[in-house]
């Protein structure tokens, strides 16, 4: 089978939400896919990370670290912003296409023969089949660890098949209410459920709701809890603004400086004592809600060390300044004639929050234009409320999704906004108007759904 058939196969199958709540949550049926393939997933180790905002950048930190520990390191995140091999990778390298087919065809042949045989009662989706060939890519690579992010959730989430080394829980919020629950402390419920009975879970203070569910789960199943506390650095005197419901209770705030190494990215930089020594914090990933991320990353870093992985306050420091995690507040100076870009996933109002504080910091003052666009099951009009009165103007556009809201549906739900806004058909409408409204001297912010900020990419020849 060739990868475009393989590709074109697995798009068949739709992406995660088309699928029943029923259908899509349910670990009995991973597991019986998986004990078919051998159990790939229990031939290596790993780290499970769950969350509703920055479950993939804490990730996609942890594993820079370890890679700078020469430890070799898979890593599997969702969604993708061009192409569905972004999702598995072993030391910073997509899995090559000839490798995705092969995989794809073990994993379709054995899903086939078990709906035959009456073993599984209807064809694993998307997400449960991409978890198993991202699983027998692993254990048949040898890494010798796997960062898993999970899809949505936790508890019921194809990913939880895992016995993980460590559990780390992100920044939670109202998100995918339609499956998770309508409160907060439902989706916490649901997010807890990848701590394990004596493990050890690296989390943070949050919302109250979430910290009372996360700390009697812990308690209820006698497991570890590591705060990441000590690694978030402490907020400057004079410092102002919020980015997330939980930075109402934990507050954090760094230095952003320019790295001339990184052309015109911004960079957050600042001391932390690690491992018994003090490193320079560099990270590429902006804006005061990443900080809270990269702490998580170190704990769990630590934990790690403790277990023997080789990890030492050097590797931590080079690990987190290689980090590359695209589309997050990611920056592209300004051109002949073109104005500078920004590109970022903000698909919540959480999200929306940290895009808006991290705008504010950087941009204040100056033209924005904004290119937007989201999913149809998404908090539009919340999210519109957030980050649109900061633009002069917003060009509401469409990702090729059949899950994208079309414009006169975005203006609908952002009724309540005064900003001006105009309608585009595609990306490279957008983009091209942008262009012209925002002029050399602006800047325009693509954000939204991580299929906006994908497509966006691949127009501009932003790198993945």
């Amino acid at each position: 089978m060739s990868y475009e058939t393989a590709v074109a196969r697995m798009y068949t199958l739709g992406h995660e939400l088309a699928h029943s709540p029923s259908q899509k949550f349910d670990l009995a049926h991973m597991r019986v896919l998986l004990d078919a393939l051998n159990h790939p997933e229990r031939r290596f180790p790993s780290v499970l990370i769950a969350g509703t905002n920055g479950k993939g950048s804490t990730a996609a930190t942890l594993a820079s670290i370890l890679r700078a520990s020469g430890v070799k390191t898979g890593l599997y995140t969702s969604p993708h912003l061009v192409r569905i091999n972004e999702r598995i990778r072993i030391d910073g390298s997509e899995i090559p296409d000839d490798d995705f087919a092969l995989l794809h065809d073990v994993v379709e042949r054995t899903a086939q023969y078990l709906v035959k045989k009456g073993e599984l009662p209807w064809h694993p989706s998307f997400f449960e089949m991409l978890t198993a060939i991202a699983f027998e890519d692993f254990a048949r690579s040898k890494v010798e660890i796997a960062v898993l992010e999970v899809g949505m959730g936790g508890r019921l989430d194809a990913t939880n098949v895992v016995e993980p080394r460590l559990s780390v829980i992100t920044d939670i919020s109202l998100d995918h209410q339609k499956f998770l629950g309508e409160t907060v402390a439902e989706i916490a419920r649901e997010k807890a459920g990848i701590i394990r009975r004596g493990g050890v879970v690296v989390t943070l203070p949050q919302q109250p709701q979430a910290n009372d569910v996360i700390g009697n789960t812990i308690l209820d199943l006698d497991a570890r809890a590591v705060s990441a506390v000590a690694y978030v650095p402490p907020v400057s005197p004079g410092s102002a603004g919020y980015v997330t419901q939980a930075d109402k209770f934990l507050t954090t705030e760094g230095t952003e400086i320019r790295d001339e190494r990184r052309s015109s990215a911004p960079v957050s930089q600042y001391p932390l004592q690690v491992l018994g020594r003090q490193i320079l914090v560099e990270t590429p990933l902006v804006g005061r809600h990443q900080l809270r991320n990269v702490a998580l990353s170190i704990a769990a870093a630590e934990e790690l060390a403790k277990q023997g992985f080789p990890i030492t306050p050097e590797t931590i420091e080079r690990g987190i300044r290689e980090t590359r995690w695209p589309g997050r507040f990611e920056v592209v100076p300004p051109g002949k004639n073109a104005p500078e870009f920004v590109l970022d996933v903000a698909h919540n109002p959480a999200g929306a929050w940290a895009l808006r504080s991290t705008l504010s910091a950087r941009y204040d003052g100056r033209l924005l234009t904004f290119i937007f666009g989201a999913m149809r099951d998404k908090a539009i009009g919340e999210i519109a409320e957030i980050l649109f009165p900061l633009a002069e103007r917003v060009i509401l556009t469409r990702a090729d999704n059949p899950r994208s809201a079309n414009p006169p549906e975005i203006r609908h739900a952002a009724i309540r906004v005064a900003t001006e806004m105009e309608d585009a058909t595609d990306i490279p409408a957008a983009l091209a108007r942008a262009k012209v409204l925002a002029a050399p001297r602006g800047v325009v912010v693509i954000t939204g759904s991580i299929y906006i900020v994908g497509e966006a990419m691949r127009a501009l020849g932003v790198k993945v």
